[in-house]
């Protein structure tokens, strides 16, 4: 292949990888999402958040709802097998690992941002609050982070849209 030829497919696979990264509209957010990692960063030490291996599971619909899920991969089995009789320790290791809130969101594609608009969060602070997200979706991947992680400092998530 000459140098034009190989030049105008290289062009055309970055173009093509680039209007990928950009197409970037409340339509691409539509449909479910499995967490690949969240990590959070607090007073420059990063970690993960939920632990190694963590589960998680993001649904946004076409009509502007959301439910997002996480979930430490290893969450205790309560001994008294009734979720309302855990024990100091398992309650504590079961609100440390794991979360989720459920509401509407926005896209603005201006700016690269949605907005989560929750109605309620098993953290009840973030209840009928508003938390907007820089994002960037490349591919199969929904990457985004939280300025005020909800056990503080800020977190990074990636997730991987569900096939």
């Amino acid at each position: 292949m000459n140098r034009i030829g190989t030049l105008a497919i290289a062009t055309l696979a970055i173009g093509t990888t680039w209007a990928q990264a950009i197409a970037q509209t409340a339509k691409d957010f539509v449909g479910a999402w499995t967490l690949v990692s969240s990590t959070t960063e607090h007073g420059g030490v990063k970690s993960d958040t939920f632990g190694s291996n963590p589960k998680g599971l993001l649904v946004f619909d076409a009509g502007g709802r959301y439910v997002v899920t996480f979930f430490a991969a290893n969450l205790p089995k309560f001994a008294s097998n009734n979720r309302a009789g855990g024990t100091p320790d398992e309650n504590k290791a079961v609100v440390t690992g794991s979360f989720a809130h459920f509401g509407t969101y926005t896209v603005n594609e201006a700016d690269k941002s949605f907005s989560f608009h929750i109605e309620n969060a098993t953290f009840p602070n973030w209840d009928k609050t508003e938390q907007k997200r820089p994002f960037v979706i490349s591919g199969d991947e929904l990457h985004y982070t939280s300025p005020v992680a909800s056990a503080g400092g800020e977190a990074a998530l990636i997730w991987k849209r569900a096939k």
